[in-house]
């Protein structure tokens, strides 16, 4: 497979400098696809602890690719800062930019040509740390601010305090805990915006909000009170973004875990983590009687 895809990836290359852009990007979905396809395919372990052995063995692998020492180094600061049990900071795992000709890797923004092929800053590809930081656009992700609200009402209608507390058999998240999560996003979200709205260029913390779900102190609100805390804070906060001029939009923060921010970048992914949490919402709850 790796064959035919460097092949198909070649010949998108070529394409492109011909102007045969469409077909080159069918060619490139291609070969993505099927990589995402067989990288599914892998049974890799459920344990958390075991992934430190997972990424020592990738890091091995890739140093025998011949992957710079620059990133295989941030790699290895990733790693420990997992074996620490805490999230690897923008400081220590920079964004990578990679050369669309020729492949060369650079952590961190690139200040001139490409050493190896002479290609433009501006060509190079930036990979974030996640892709939900510019997948919508403020309009989008505004209207998903507006909506979700509803559907989540929807999904928690009539169901019993006990149902939404019981934990699954595979020991994942119960309905309140995931509503509780979604809660507590929410007000990251809210306490981001009013940063970056009322301050010049703030510092975000990074937030554990993945570890908030499963340690509320003491006896867990009901599920009501969670809700109208959710309500709330989207309401405040949509009352903020809604009347935005364009340029604000495009006010910055700090964060420590993905660089420097838009507010844009910020909304977008809040709104996108709260549509990948909706599916695992629809499969808890009961089907209809």
């Amino acid at each position: 497979m790796l064959a035919a895809i460097t092949h198909a990836l070649a010949l998108a290359a070529r394409l492109e400098d011909e102007g045969q852009f469409n077909q080159a990007k069918l060619l490139r979905a291609a070969c993505a696809s099927r990589l995402t396809q067989a990288a599914h395919q892998f049974n890799l372990p459920s344990n958390p602890a075991a992934w430190l052995d997972e990424a020592d063995r990738a890091i091995q692998s890739l140093a025998e690719l011949g992957t710079p020492d620059d990133l295989l180094a941030a790699l290895r600061h990733a790693r420990a800062a997992q074996a620490a049990g805490r999230l690897s900071q923008y400081a220590e795992a920079p964004d990578p930019f990679v050369c669309r000709t020729c492949g060369h890797v650079s952590l961190g923004p690139v200040a001139g040509p490409c050493p190896t092929c002479g290609a433009q800053p501006a060509t190079f590809q930036r990979w974030r740390g996640t892709y939900w930081l510019e997948a919508l656009d403020p309009f989008a992700a505004l209207e998903h601010l507006r909506s979700t609200p509803k559907v989540l009402a929807g999904l928690v209608a009539d169901l019993p305090e006990a149902l939404v507390s019981q934990p699954p058999e595979d020991g994942s998240w119960s309905l309140r805990q995931t509503i509780a999560h979604l809660r507590d996003a929410q007000g990251v979200l809210e306490e981001r915006v009013n940063l970056i709205l009322d301050q010049e260029n703030p510092p975000l913390a990074s937030q554990a909000v993945f570890a908030w779900a499963r340690s509320e102190a003491g006896r867990p609100p009901a599920l009501r009170e969670i809700l109208e805390a959710y309500y709330a804070s989207r309401a405040r906060t949509l009352a903020r973004l809604e009347s935005l001029p364009p340029a604000d939009w495009w006010r910055r923060g700090r964060h420590e875990e993905f660089g420097e921010l838009c507010l844009y970048h910020q909304v977008s992914y809040f709104a996108c983590h709260e549509l990948v949490h909706f599916p695992q919402l629809e499969r808890l709850r009961p089907p209809a009687a």
